[in-house]
């Protein structure tokens, strides 16, 4: 199954090759030929020719005339929304047209939902965006939209091959998203490689940077012990293409403050899902197993607890701004390694967790693979607010990655 190319669709349709309707016409088709075996969507509109770039939109975001369902057996019997999301609205507004709702792990947390990995069929597509990534992922959408409080777009991501843009925090409203954490809950996107994400912002926000060569610092993450040899080949190959290409590259030397941050955002996360997903709370029982521990373990965290990662966050912050004023990017590994074996869990967010803790945008680029052939990803790091600036050397860096430089 090969992802479809947004850029290549945007060609044909400026060239008169196919049409806006054609092309919903095609992505209907394509779900309706692979869906059975994937399980990447709940519910489907009734498309409307001729309106725009077919669209997925993940299970937790109000789509117009259709139920937000959250992948969880209290919302089964959802009234459809009333009205879209905000962000639905901006991504209409520019050009593209939603086909229906993507499956999410429930409330956007662990327990996996029915998706499969198209790129590693057997092993987890990840979550909690795991529809959206394999919509995309198998061609069956050329954008699909998720969200991410932890890592749920970039490891997904990771495991099924594409690319995906997390935006800084607060850049769009989260007016209509069911959330879980308010200071972490983040908008994501996935596309066929970073050349389309980059489309895609452009018509999103009107800004496009050109593809050129950054000042890269290379976050290994071993302070984390948990990437696996694979991905540390990986993430040793890209940045030796990199540098040859004529990008300045340097390791990350004191990674303490990461490993303070990713330890501080589960407290943040588990505190506030705590207080945003009350009513959830109250019926713990009817919950699956993670996430109810997730809401019991927010209850019982005290607000002392909360407020000292609070201040972690708010320092590290500061600490890794500094970064941004002599590098343009960090780089590092997506995921510890390939999609995990096994549909029962959805892999371990934690090497997203510290920058999702400081609410910067983040690019993951596909184009490694394993011994085995499974993905590997890699994400590239920006300053806050920095999506157009980012996405211009993601563009670079997968250039040359595959060769093209």
């Amino acid at each position: 199954m090969r992802p479809w190319s947004l850029r290549e669709l945007v060609q044909d349709l400026r060239q008169g090759r196919t049409t806006p309707e054609a092309a919903s016409k095609r992505a209907l088709a394509r779900i309706a030929e692979t869906d059975a075996e994937l399980h990447a969507w709940v519910d489907r509109t009734d498309f409307l020719p001729g309106a725009g770039v077919p669209l997925g939109v993940k299970d937790i975001i109000d789509l117009a005339g259709v139920p937000t369902r959250c992948g969880s057996a209290l919302r089964a019997e959802a009234a459809p929304a009333t009205s879209d999301a905000a962000i639905v609205t901006a991504w209409r507004a520019a050009g593209m047209t939603p086909l229906g709702k993507t499956v999410t792990t429930e409330f956007a947390f662990f327990a996996p939902g029915p998706t499969r990995n198209p790129a590693a069929p057997g092993h987890t597509p990840g979550g909690s965006s795991s529809g959206s990534a394999a919509a995309v992922a198998s061609g069956q959408v050329p954008l699909a939209l998720g969200s991410q409080t932890a890592g749920s777009v970039t490891r997904p991501a990771s495991y099924c091959g594409v690319a995906s843009l997390v935006m800084s925090h607060g850049r769009f409203p989260v007016t209509g998203v069911t959330g879980l954490s308010p200071s972490l809950d983040s908008h994501g996107v996935f596309a066929a490689t970073a050349a389309d994400l980059a489309i895609a912002w452009q018509a999103l926000a009107g800004e496009l940077d050109p593809a050129r060569e950054p000042r890269i610092l290379v976050w290994a993450a071993d302070a984390l012990d948990v990437v696996e040899a694979p991905m540390r080949h990986a993430l040793t190959q890209a940045a030796k293409r990199l540098k040859e290409a004529g990008a300045t590259v340097e390791p990350f030397r004191d990674e303490r403050p990461m490993a303070e941050l990713t330890a501080a955002h589960p407290v943040v996360m588990a505190y506030e899902a705590a207080r945003e997903r009350a009513a959830e709370l109250a019926v713990a029982g009817r919950l699956s197993a993670p996430l109810a521990q997730l809401l019991q373990t927010g209850a019982a965290t005290s607000a002392d607890e909360y407020e000292t990662a609070r201040a972690t966050i708010a320092d590290g912050s500061v600490r890794l701004a500094e970064i941004f004023d002599a590098y343009d990017v960090v780089l590092g590994p997506a995921a510890p390694g390939a999609a995990p074996r096994g549909l029962e869990a959805t892999g371990n967010p934690v090497l997203s967790r510290g920058w999702q803790a400081l609410g910067l945008p983040v690019v993951a680029i596909p184009g490694f693979t394993d011994a085995a052939g499974l993905p590997l990803g890699l994400q590239l790091v920006g300053r806050h607010g920095g999506e157009t600036a980012l996405l211009g050397h993601a563009r670079w860096a997968e250039r040359v990655f595959a060769g093209d430089s």
